[in-house]
C-alpha cells in the first residue's frame, strides 16, 4: 500500500470526521428549559372496539392524567377539549407528559372550566423513519382512535366534532396522511400541530413504501387544495440542534398564498427563540407554553370546545408563533381616550427620546409631532424594555393643548425581542395622525426604559458581499457601523444558498461606559421563518454563525443582518468563510449519497479484483483494489454528460420511450414547494459536490474495508483454538446437498418470517468462510514457519514474474507449501472483498429486521416485507459465493463479461438511488448475480 494512498483517504477521513463533528456538535448549548410534572402520571388505557384491538394488538390509546384529575377521569366521563398527541420514530406514547401536564396547570391556575383532555397513540416505538411498511397501519389505527375519543363526549350537550392533533417527528406525517384514507371524514381533524416532522421528504428512504406513502400524502395535499384548504397545519422545525430531521425538511409542501399552511423554526418563535433537538422540542418549556397558550385561545367561549373558524385559528397561530402583537389579527382597533392631566405629558422636540421609568408609579406620556419630521424621516423607531405586552404607542387624532384626547392604538405591529418589545412605524402610513404618542407609565412601580427615534431607513442599511465559499476564510469581508441610532440593517449581498456558512463576528465599543439596554442581532431569512436571534452586552465581541436551513430559489434576495444597536457605539461586522460549518451542512443535505458512493468503490474494488484475477490469476490485495476504487473520472463524468444531455427534449423523449424513471435527486433545499410526481426540481449544486461527496464515501469504504480486516483477524483468533487447523483452501466449504439443503431453508425462513433475517444468516455463512480461510492462511503461515517472511512484491503492489511462474509450476506439488500458502492467501483477498460488498444489502435491511424483532411477540410474520423477493436471490448468491475460490474464477468463462459490469453498474447507482437508497441493494445483485454463476460455469 502506497504512503499516498494512506495520506489521501487520511485527508479525506479528516474532512469526513471535521463535518459530522460540526453537523452533529456545532451548535448552541441546550437553553430549553425542562418541564416537570408536580403529581405522578398516569395513563388511562381507552378501551377500543374488539374489531379495532383484533386488528392492531400492538397499539394503544391513553388518556393523560396526573393527581385529582386523573382521578377524576378514571370512568373516562369527559368535559374537556380533545388534544390527541402521536409519537414519532420510536417515540414513546408517555412523551405527550410535557404536554399534558402544562396544560392542566395553567387551566388549574386560571380557576374556570376551560380544559383539555390530552390523549396519546402507543405505536409500540416502531422504527417508521426506516421502515415504511408501518406508517399505513399506524394511520388507520389513528382514524379509529380518533372516532373512540369523539365517542367519549356523546353525553356532552355540545361534544366536539374534532379532535386537535399534535405529531412529534413521523407521527405529524401520519397526522396527515389521514387524508388519504378513503372514508375518513375531513371535519374530525381540523388543526394539525407538528414538531420535527419531515414533511417534504423522509430521512432515508431505505424501502419503497415509506416513499409511496410520501407519494400518496403529498399527492392528496396539493391535488385537494382547495377541499383542504380549511384543514389548519402547523410544521415547526428544531433548528440547528435537530440533527436527525433538518429544519428544511419540515417545511410544508403546499401551494403558494395557502393561508392555512405555517412552516416555521423553534428559534424564531415569540418567546421561545431557542433551537431544540429532535427529542428535546417535545418537552421544551418554551416551545410547549407557546403551544398551550395557543390552545386555551383557539377555545371557544361558547361551545367550550376548539373553534371551528379557520380565520380565528391562523389568527391565534400567528399571534403565538410568528409575531406575538399586542392584541390578535381581526380584534377591533381601539380608538381610545386619554384623560390624565397635562402633568403627565412631554413633547419631545429631540431626534431620539432615552427615559426610566422611576421607582415610584407614575403616569406618563411622550408626544412625538409628525408635521416636522415626515419630509426627512421615513420610519419611527420604539423599544421598550416593559415586556408587557399592552398597547403603548398610539396615533393622536385630536389634540388639546400639550396633551393628546383622541387617539387611536398603534401597538399591533409591536414585535417580541428577548430583551424587549420593538415597534417600527412607518411614516407613510400614519396620514391621518398628527402625533404619536408613547406610554411611559409604571402604575405597579416597576421600572424599565423606553429608547425612541426618528429614522430615516435607507441612512441605516449597508450592503456587504458575502466572501466565496472556496475562500476557505482566508477572506473577510467586513463592515464598520459608527452607531447614530438604534437599529441598523446589514444585508448579506449573495447569501442564499444552504451550503454557504460563515462565522459573523460583531465587535461592539462605546466611548461612554453607562447602563444600556441589551444588543440584539437578528439573522433575518426574507423567504422563510428561520430567524435566529443573539442577545449582547455592549461592549462586547460575539460570534454568529451564519448558516441557512433552506435555500432561496430564485436568488433575487440575500440574508438581513438587523442590529438593535445601543447610540454613540461603534460596532465592526467581519464576515468569514468557515469550513468545518461548509462540511457540515454539505453532510446535513447531502449525507444520504456518502452511503451510495460507499457502495460505488466497494464494487469498483470488487471489480478490480476480479480484474486482478482475469490478467493474472491472482487476487490483488484487499487495500490496493479499494484503493483504486475511487475513479470520479468514470462515475461521476458520465453522470454529468447524461444530466446535460436530459436537458434537451430530444433526449427527454429518448428516455422517456425507454420507460427508464427519473433521475435521483435529493430533496430540495428551497421551502414551500409544490410539485408533482413527474415534474420533481433538481438543484444543481449537489452535483457539483459529487466529487467530495465521492472522496468521502471512498474513505469510509477504505478505513471501513481495514476496519473488517482487523475485525476478521482478531475473530479469528478467539475462534482458533475452537477448529482443528486446517491447511486447505476449501476450509468453510459447503457440499452440494448442504448448500441447496441451507439456501432451501433460509428461502422458507425469509417467507416464513422476516427477509432479513434469512439474509443476515446467509452473510454469517459467508463471514464463516472468511474466518475459516483467516485461521488456515495463519496455521499455514506457522508450519511453513513464513510468518517473519515478505512476499517480493513490486513497488505497485504487482507480484514479480518469479513468483507467479513459480505459483504457476506448483498447482501439483504437494499440500504444504508456500503455494498453497498463496492459494489461500489469495482467496482470502478475494472473500474479503465480497464480504464488504455483502455487508452492505445487510446493512440497508437492518431496519426492517429490527422492526420485526421488536414486533415479534404481536407476529412472527413481517407484513409488509421491503427485502422480498430479492431476498431469495440474494440468499441464492450468498450461498453460491461461499464455494467460490481465485482457480475458479479464473477457469470461467463468464469471468471477462462479469468483471466489466461493475462500472457500468456505479454509474446507474449514482443516477437512480440518492434519494431511493433500497436501489443500492438492486445494483449489488445485478453485479453479484454473474459472479455467482462464474462459480457454476
Amino acid at each position: 500500500m502506497k504512503l499516498a494512498t494512506v495520506a489521501f483517504y487520511g485527508f479525506s477521513v479528516g474532512l469526513l470526521a471535521v463535518g459530522l463533528r460540526e453537523l452533529l456538535t456545532g451548535f448552541e448549548e441546550n437553553r430549553c428549559s425542562m418541564t416537570y410534572m408536580f403529581e405522578y402520571p398516569e395513563y388511562r388505557r381507552v378501551a377500543l372496539p374488539r374489531r379495532v384491538a383484533r386488528l392492531y394488538p400492538a397499539y394503544g390509546l391513553y388518556l393523560y392524567g396526573e393527581g385529582l384529575y386523573a382521578q377524576e377521569t378514571r370512568a373516562l366521563k369527559l368535559t374537556g377539549a380533545p388534544v390527541l398527541f402521536l409519537p414519532g420514530n420510536a417515540g414513546s406514547y408517555k412523551q405527550a407528559r410535557s404536554l399534558g401536564s402544562v396544560a392542566l396547570r395553567k387551566a388549574e391556575n386560571m380557576e374556570g372550566t376551560l380544559h383539555f383532555n390530552v390523549f396519546t397513540v402507543d405505536f409500540n416505538e416502531e422504527l417508521v423513519a426506516l421502515y415504511g411498511g408501518s406508517l399505513l397501519r399506524q394511520t388507520h389505527f389513528l382514524h379509529e382512535s380518533i372516532k373512540a375519543i369523539l365517542k367519549l363526549y356523546k353525553h356532552l350537550k355540545t361534544p366536539p366534532q374534532s379532535v386537535v392533533l399534535v405529531g412529534h417527528s413521523m407521527g405529524g406525517v401520519v397526522a396527515r396522511a389521514l387524508y388519504t384514507l378513503p372514508r375518513f371524514n375531513t371535519n374530525l381533524v381540523s388543526l394539525i400541530i407538528t414538531q420535527a416532522s419531515p414533511h417534504l421528504a423522509p430521512v432515508l428512504a431505505l424501502d419503497p413504501y415509506l416513499l409511496d406513502f410520501y407519494s400518496a400524502v403529498r399527492q392528496k395535499w396539493v391535488s385537494q387544495v382547495t377541499k383542504l384548504r380549511n384543514v389548519t397545519v402547523l410544521s415547526v422545525g428544531g433548528g440547528y440542534r435537530d440533527y436527525q430531521v433538518r429544519s428544511g425538511l419540515t417545511s410544508l409542501p403546499c401551494t403558494p398564498g395557502d393561508p392555512n399552511k405555517l412552516s416555521l423554526v423553534a428559534t424564531a418563535v415569540p418567546r421561545t427563540w431557542v433551537s431544540t433537538d429532535h427529542l428535546s422540542i417535545v418537552w421544551c418549556k418554551e416551545l410547549v407554553l407557546a403551544t398551550v397558550r395557543a390552545f386555551f385561545d383557539l377555545i371557544d367561549p361558547e361551545t367550550r370546545q376548539f373553534t371551528e373558524n379557520p380565520e380565528k385559528k391562523m389568527a391565534v397561530l400567528n399571534h403565538h408563533f410568528i409575531r406575538h402583537p399586542v392584541r390578535m389579527l381581526g380584534e377591533a382597533q381601539d380608538t381610545i381616550s386619554i384623560l390624565d392631566s397635562p402633568e403627565a405629558w412631554s413633547e419631545v422636540n429631540t431626534l431620539r427620546l432615552s427615559y426610566s421609568t422611576p421607582k415610584e408609579g407614575q403616569v406618563k406620556y411622550f408626544l412625538f409631532a409628525l408635521s416636522s419630521r415626515r419630509k426627512a424621516y421615513s420610519h419611527f423607531y420604539c423599544r421598550s424594555s416593559s415586556l408587557e405586552m399592552t398597547s403603548w404607542v398610539y396615533g393622536c387624532v385630536h389634540r388639546n393643548g400639550s396633551s393628546c384626547v383622541h387617539a387611536v392604538d398603534l401597538s399591533m405591529d409591536t414585535e417580541l425581542l428577548p430583551p424587549y418589545k420593538v415597534l417600527i412605524l412607518s411614516l407613510s402610513d400614519l396620514s391621518s395622525v398628527t402625533h404619536l404618542v408613547v406610554s411611559a407609565s409604571n402604575l405597579n412601580g416597576k421600572q424599565f426604559m423606553v429608547e425612541c427615534e426618528w429614522q430615516r431607513q435607507e441612512s441605516q442599511t449597508l450592503s456587504v458581499p458575502v466572501p466565496h465559499v472556496l475562500s476557505f476564510g482566508l477572506t473577510v469581508s467586513d463592515v464598520t457601523v459608527n452607531s447614530s441610532g438604534l437599529l441598523h440593517t446589514i444585508v448579506l449581498q449573495h447569501f442564499h444558498q444552504v451550503y454557504q456558512a460563515f462565522r459573523i463576528n460583531v465587535v461592539s465599543q462605546c466611548k461612554v461606559h453607562k447602563d444600556r439596554l441589551s444588543n440584539v442581532y437578528r439573522m433575518k431569512v426574507p423567504w422563510f421563518r428561520e430567524d435566529s436571534l443573539t442577545t449582547v452586552s455592549v461592549p462586547s465581541v460575539t460570534e454568529i454563525s451564519g448558516m441557512l436551513h433552506t435555500s432561496r430559489p430564485d436568488n433575487s434576495s440575500g440574508v438581513l443582518l438587523q442590529l438593535h444597536t445601543a447610540p454613540n457605539c461603534q460596532y465592526k461586522v467581519s464576515v468569514r468563510t468557515s469550513l468545518p460549518r461548509v462540511l457540515g451542512q454539505i453532510l446535513r443535505f447531502c449525507g444520504p449519497m456518502v452511503p451510495v458512493y460507499t457502495a460505488v468503490t466497494l464494487l469498483l474494488a470488487c471489480g478490480g479484483q476480479l480484474s486482478s484475477i482475469q490478467t493474472s490469476g491472482r487476487a490483488a490485495d484487499m487495500s490496493q483494489v479499494v484503493g483504486k476504487g475511487l475513479q470520479p473520472h468514470k462515475v461521476n463524468l458520465p453522470v454529468f454528460i447524461l444530466h446535460i444531455l436530459l436537458s434537451c427534449s430530444w433526449f427527454k423523449q429518448v428516455w422517456s420511450i425507454l420507460f427508464l424513471p427519473p433521475m435521483d435527486a435529493l430533496p430540495p433545499s428551497f421551502p414551500d414547494l409544490t410539485f408533482h410526481e413527474d415534474v420533481v426540481p433538481v438543484e444543481e449544486w449537489p452535483r457539483l459536490l459529487s466529487p467530495l461527496l465521492y472522496f468521502l464515501g471512498a474513505a469510509v469504504a477504505f478505513w471501513g474495508s481495514a476496519i473488517l480486516r482487523l475485525i476478521m483477524r482478531l475473530i479469528s483468533l478467539i475462534l482458533a483454538p475452537l477448529h482443528r487447523p486446517s491447511v486447505s483452501r476449501d476450509c468453510g466449504t459447503l457440499q452440494l446437498r448442504t448448500q441447496l439443503l441451507i439456501t432451501l431453508s433460509l428461502a422458507v425462513l425469509g417467507v416464513a418470517s422476516c427477509g432479513a433475517l434469512s439474509l443476515f444468516a446467509a452473510f454469517l455463512f459467508h463471514l464463516y468462510r472468511v474466518l475459516r480461510l483467516q485461521m488456515t492462511e495463519r496455521s499455514l503461515s506457522h508450519m511453513l514457519n513464513l510468518a517473519p517472511r515478505k512476499h517480493r512484491e513490486a513497488e505497485n503492489g504487482a507480484v514479480d514474474v518469479e513468483t507467479l511462474n513459480k505459483s504457476k509450476e506448483c498447482n501439483g506439488a504437494p499440500l504444504l507449501s508456500e503455494c498453497a500458502l498463496q492459494e489461500v492467501r489469495d482467496d482470502l483477498q478475494l472473500h474479503l472483498c465480497l464480504s464488504a460488498v455483502l455487508t452492505l444489502p445487510v446493512m440497508l435491511s437492518a431496519p426492517s429486521l429490527l422492526h420485526w424483532i421488536r414486533n415479534l411477540r404481536y407476529s412472527t410474520q413481517l407484513d409488509p416485507d421491503p427485502c422480498w423477493p430479492h431476498a431469495v436471490p440474494l440468499i441464492i448468491v450468498y450461498m453460491l459465493l461461499i464455494n467460490c475460490n481465485t482457480v475458479k474464477l479464473s477457469n470461467s468463462k463468464l469471468l471477462p463479461l462479469t468483471s466489466c459490469l461493475p462500472l457500468p453498474l456505479t454509474i446507474a447507482m449514482v443516477i437512480f438511488s440518492p434519494l431511493h437508497l433500497y436501489r443500492v441493494t438492486y445494483f449489488l445483485l445485478a453485479a453479484l448475480g454473474p459472479l455467482a454463476s462464474c462459480c457454476l460455469l
